[in-house]
């Protein structure tokens, strides 16, 4: 525990506790009144309402599209399956800068919708609420599909036997087993929109805000600190609530349940109902998850003159963009894969250790035991950096790393640092149940016969857990990539990120830079599916044993 405990006392906690701690000192003197000004401001009560509203809509919006998506994912098997599968995945990888381009060139002034219709919804809350759903499709598809698939049918099957109808079946059988995976999903997606920046700020326009977007504000546009300490902690105490209740609910889900192979549940749909169900979740997933990207790709050749090369051969040099880069825009290409590739070495580090550390504290010689506060502790802290304001550790970056020893603020480094903060999480949730389905009598077995501990881990663990590293080593790539809150202010103007260029090129005017800006999101888009699609080739071969004359598969890797 000791060298990620000492990565986020120093780039996590340092930073947000200084920036906070600047904002709320005047001279010295803590300036407590000022959380009370904050607080009473109706301006900032309404940005707190809208983040709230906005993201319970977001949660229920999403939980009634894809509930039905889970359930044809866990039950029907078909034709492409796996394919669809990693389609599914492609909008959560995306960085939020690109989500929110491929709604602009849907739903925005000149998108699609306005072509052909006339419709605009860009700066509306529908435009954020649909682009929610969007990026967190897959958080309910995997979380209670995956479950979903691995509950036994014949509960349900013995219910209805007894004479109960489908519905009472699902109602008093089912919906209970599902019932904290879909609180531990609604919980996901309500901290995700919670903490929403990139789709609010690019597709809210003026008019819409949340405290992620208003922190940022108060931060860079009006230099005002103490307002954003203020939003930062009150986002922070909202955040603490949120995990505490996710993390009970996780642990509810583990073990309350009896599961089965998920390959032994999925059928072909059989009857019009069923048939219709499957149809209708791809209408959904073609219209809602795929329509926004082909969009953004046809707007990245579609210029005034027709469609062509014209937005793609520009961002090879500087002067066509209107002198918004110092640097070529598609250099923040190669920019992005280098910080991405040293941020994925820093996070698989750092996430590696801290899973087994986990796995480590919570094993003992008459089998595994439930985690300690200490061990909760450190869970929880691994996943703070996912719902603390990504704009206020930027920020933090560069009032605090400024001095020797830690003088970082001019350092290539800064950015990696920064994006392994986000990486972490994805690393310790995909490695720690694959770490904690290991037999600890292997180990013993191992220890007894002579074997020293890194033997040990060589020779048992990392065989085990080598699929497990691939992918946690894909999702921190994936969403290192995509990383914007943070880069946004850390990264320097001659080596932008590619979602850092995006975001500038859609601040300017012009056709060329929205081409050129829908041009690079497509770059983008297709990096990160390229990686997930490697991702789902990289399939966990399942492990079976046999307890009590039960068989047993365990699907590590899962999300």
């Amino acid at each position: 525990m000791a060298l990620p405990l000492a990565f986020f006392a120093l780039f996590f906690a340092y930073p947000v506790v200084a920036i906070v701690g600047r904002g709320l000192k005047d001279g010295g003197r803590w300036q407590l009144g000022r959380i009370g000004e904050v607080v009473s401001d109706p301006d900032l009560l309404h940005v707190l309402w809208f983040t709230v509203w906005q993201a319970a809509a977001s949660t229920a919006l999403t939980l009634l599209i894809a509930l039905p998506g889970a359930y044809v994912f866990a039950r029907f098997d078909f034709p492409g399956k796996q394919l669809l599968r990693a389609v599914v995945m492609v909008p959560f990888v995306l960085p939020t800068v690109v989500v929110g381009s491929a709604f602009l060139a849907l739903v925005g002034r000149g998108g699609l919708l306005d072509d052909l219709w006339g419709v605009r919804l860009d700066t509306s809350v529908w435009a954020i609420l649909l682009a929610h759903v969007f990026f967190n499709y897959a958080v309910v598809v995997r979380t209670v599909g995956g479950l979903w698939a691995q509950l036994d049918p014949r509960q349900e099957e013995a219910a209805r036997v007894l004479g109960a109808g489908r519905f009472a079946a699902w109602r008093r059988v089912t919906l209970p087993a599902l019932g904290p995976a879909v609180a531990a999903a609604a919980l996901m997606v309500f901290l995700f929109t919670f903490t929403s920046f990139g789709v609010v700020q690019i597709l809210g326009g003026p008019t819409f805000s949340t405290l992620e977007v208003e922190i940022y504000r108060q931060t860079a546009d009006f230099l005002d600190l103490p307002t954003a300490a203020v939003l930062t902690m009150i986002q922070f105490a909202a955040v603490l609530g949120l995990l505490a209740l996710h993390a009970w609910t996780v642990r509810r889900r583990e073990s309350a349940l009896r599961l089965v192979d998920a390959s032994q549940t999925a059928r072909r749909p059989r009857g019009p109902g069923q048939w219709a169900l499957l149809w209708g979740t791809l209408t959904v997933i073609a219209v809602l998850l795929v329509g926004p990207l082909v969009v953004l790709v046809e707007r990245s050749f579609a210029g005034s003159g027709g469609y062509g090369l014209t937005f793609y051969d520009t961002l090879r040099s500087a002067a066509s963009a209107d002198n918004t880069f110092v640097v070529a825009p598609l250099d923040a290409l190669w920019n992005s894969l280098a910080y991405g590739a040293a941020a994925t070495v820093i996070a698989l580090v750092v996430g590696g250790l801290a899973a087994a550390a986990l796995t480590l504290r919570t094993s003992s010689a008459g089998g595994s035991t439930k985690p300690g506060r200490l061990i909760r502790g450190f869970d929880a802290l691994l996943m703070l950096p996912l719902g603390v304001s990504a704009v206020t550790v930027g920020f933090g970056f560069l009032i605090t790393l400024d001095e020797p020893p830690l003088d970082l603020r001019s350092s290539w480094w800064l950015v990696p640092l920064a994006q392994a903060l986000v990486g972490v999480p994805f690393v310790v949730r995909t490695m720690l149940p694959v770490l904690r389905a290991v037999d600890g009598r292997l180990r013993e077995a191992a220890a007894v016969l002579g074997a020293s501990p890194w033997r040990v881990w060589r020779e048992v663990d990392l065989p085990i857990v080598r699929r497990a590293v691939l992918i946690a080593a894909g999702f921190a790539f994936a969403v290192s990539l995509g990383e914007f809150g943070a880069t946004v202010f850390i990264a320097r103007p001659d080596q932008p990120t590619l979602p850092v260029a995006v975001a500038r090129l859609l601040g300017r005017p012009g056709e060329l830079n929205y081409g050129q800006a829908m041009a690079l999101s497509t770059i983008l888009m297709v990096v990160c599916a390229g990686v997930l699609l490697a991702l789902e080739r990289i399939r966990p071969q399942p492990r079976t044993t046999t307890a009590k004359g039960t068989p047993v598969t365990d699907h590590p890797g899962e999300f």
